[in-house]
C-alpha cells in the first residue's frame, strides 16, 4: 500500500511538472484570483509556483524573466507570465498564461462596474470611497519615492523628473509626449550630453563671444540694410461672362426614385446605431492601443494618460468617477491596468470591457514575445538601455503628477487628506501589503462617516 502511494505520488509530481496548456491556464488563473497587492507581491507568488513549487523553470530564468519584463511597457507581473508560457509552451503557451491571469480580475472589475451605480447611490459607500481614493494617492506617492531613490542619483535625472511633472499637472502635455521625449534625452544624454557637459563649461567663454560678434553684424545689417518696397498684389481681370442655366436634365420616374430613396434612408437609419458603435470601439481601441504601448514603470504611470483621455478629451466619466475607478482597479487582483475594463464598460457595456481589456495589454504582450525570442540582442541594445534610462526619472514625475490628479478628484476634506498621510507612513514603516492598506482606509473612513454623523 506504501509502495503504490508513493508510486502514484511521484507520478503526480512528475505530471505537475509537465507544462501542458491546461495546466498553464489553471495555475495562472489561481494567480489572477489571489494576486492581491500587484508589483512584487505578484511577482512573488509567481515565482513560487513556477520555481519552488512545479519547478517548471529555475532561479535564473525566473530572473531573466523579471528583468525583461521590466525593460518592456506593460506591468511586470504580465509581461513575466507572457515570457514564461513563451518558454514553456511556445506562443500558445504565451496566449493561455496571459488569458487565465487577467481572466478573474477582468470579470471582477466588470461586475463591479456593474454595481457601481448602485453601490454609488447609497450615501454611506461614498465615504468608503473617500477612503480608498486617500490611500491609492498613498500608494502612489510612495511608489514614486521608492522608484526615486535608486533612480534619481544624477542632476539632470532630477530635472528630467520634475520637468516631467510640470508637462503633465500644469502643461497637460500627454505622457505619450514625454515619455517619448525623456527617452530621447536619456538617449542624447549617454551618447554626448554627460561626456561633453565637461566641455560646455570650458567654452562657456567663447559662446559668450560668438554672440557677442553675432549681436554686432546683426546690428550692422540692420543699419545698412535698405527698405524694401512692397510687392504688387497680381491682379486678375475677370470677365464677366454669362453662365448659361444648367439644363433641366429629363425626369426619371418618380416612383422609382422614391422607393430608392425610402430604402436608403431605411437602411441607413438601421446602420447608424450598429456604425456608432463600431466607432465608439474602434475609438476606445485605439485610444487603449497607445496607452498600453508606453506603460513603461507599471499602471500607475498611466493614470494621468488614461485621466486625460477618458475626463478631459472625451469626457466619457467623471473626475470622481475616475478616482473610484482607479481605487477599484487597487482592491481587484491582478494588474492595476485592469481599470482600463471599467472605463470600457462605462462605455460601452460588456463588449466595451473586452475591447479596452485586450487593447491595454495586447501590446506589451507582442513586444515580449518579440524580445524574447532574441532576448541578449535586446538587453545588449545600448540606444534601447539609454532610452530606458532616459523614461525611468521621467516615470517618477509621472507617478507625482498622478497622485495629483487623483488627489484633487478623490480628497475632499481633512479627514481624506490625514487618511492618505497615515496610510504612507504605514507602507514606509511597516511594508505592509498595499491591498490591506487600502481596504483599511476605506473602512476607517467609513467608520469616521459614522461616528462623525
Amino acid at each position: 500500500m506504501r509502495r503504490r502511494v508513493r508510486f502514484t505520488r511521484k507520478q503526480l509530481e512528475r505530471i505537475s511538472r509537465t507544462a501542458t496548456l491546461g495546466g498553464l491556464f489553471l495555475s495562472f488563473l489561481k494567480i489572477g484570483l489571489v494576486g492581491f497587492g500587484g508589483g512584487v507581491a505578484v511577482l512573488a507568488q509567481i515565482r513560487a509556483l513556477t520555481v519552488r513549487k512545479r519547478h517548471w523553470i529555475t532561479d535564473s530564468d525566473f530572473a531573466e524573466a523579471v528583468a525583461l519584463a521590466q525593460s518592456l511597457p506593460g506591468t511586470s507581473a504580465g509581461n513575466s507570465v507572457t515570457y514564461i508560457g513563451l518558454r514553456l509552451r511556445g506562443w500558445r503557451g504565451a496566449i493561455v498564461a496571459m488569458s487565465g491571469f487577467i481572466l478573474p480580475s477582468m470579470l471582477i472589475m466588470i461586475a463591479l462596474a456593474i454595481l457601481y451605480k448602485h453601490i454609488r447611490a447609497f450615501s454611506d459607500t461614498q465615504q468608503f470611497f473617500h477612503g480608498l481614493n486617500g490611500a491609492v494617492v498613498a500608494l502612489i506617492l510612495v511608489t514614486a519615492w521608492r522608484m526615486g531613490k535608486s533612480i534619481l542619483t544624477k542632476r539632470w535625472q532630477w530635472l528630467l523628473a520634475v520637468l516631467a511633472f510640470l508637462a503633465v499637472a500644469i502643461l497637460e502635455a500627454t505622457v505619450l509626449e514625454v515619455v517619448f521625449a525623456a527617452g530621447l534625452i536619456g538617449i542624447y544624454m549617454d551618447s554626448f550630453g554627460e561626456k561633453q557637459w565637461q566641455r560646455w563649461r570650458s567654452l562657456g567663454t567663447i559662446v559668450a563671444r560668438r554672440r557677442t560678434r553675432v549681436r554686432a553684424r546683426m546690428v550692422k545689417q540692420r543699419r545698412t540694410q535698405k527698405p524694401e518696397f512692397l510687392r504688387r498684389y497680381l491682379s486678375r481681370d475677370i470677365d464677366e461672362r454669362s453662365i448659361p442655366p444648367d439644363r433641366p436634365e429629363p425626369l426619371a420616374d418618380e416612383e422609382k426614385e422614391e422607393s430608392t430613396s425610402f430604402r436608403s434612408i431605411s437602411v441607413l437609419a438601421l446602420a447608424m446605431p450598429v456604425f456608432a458603435k463600431l466607432g465608439l470601439l474602434l475609438t476606445l481601441s485605439a485610444i487603449f492601443l497607445r496607452m498600453g504601448s508606453v506603460t513603461f514603470g507599471g499602471g500607475l504611470v498611466m493614470l494621468p494618460l488614461i485621466e486625460s483621455e477618458v475626463v478631459n478629451t472625451h469626457h466619457w466619466l467623471t473626475h470622481q468617477e475616475f478616482a473610484d475607478a482607479t481605487a477599484l482597479g487597487q482592491i481587484t487582483p491582478g494588474p492595476v491596468l485592469i481599470t482600463a475594463t471599467f472605463v470600457g464598460y462605462r462605455v460601452a457595456g460588456t463588449l466595451g470591457a473586452l475591447v479596452a481589456t485586450i487593447s491595454i495589454f495586447l501590446p506589451a504582450f507582442l513586444m515580449t514575445i518579440a524580445a524574447a525570442s532574441s532576448l541578449r540582442r535586446f538587453r545588449s541594445n545600448e540606444q534601447v538601455q539609454s532610452f530606458l534610462r532616459g523614461v525611468a526619472p521621467a516615470v517618477v514625475g509621472l507617478l507625482v503628477a498622478a497622485a495629483l490628479s487623483v488627489g484633487r478628484a478623490g480628497i475632499h476634506s481633512w479627514v481624506g487628506l490625514s487618511i492618505m498621510i497615515v496610510a504612507m507612513f504605514v507602507l514606509i514603516r511597516y511594508r505592509t501589503n498595499a491591498f490591506w492598506v487600502i481596504m483599511g482606509a476605506g473602512v476607517l473612513r467609513f467608520v469616521i462617516g459614522l461616528v462623525l454623523g
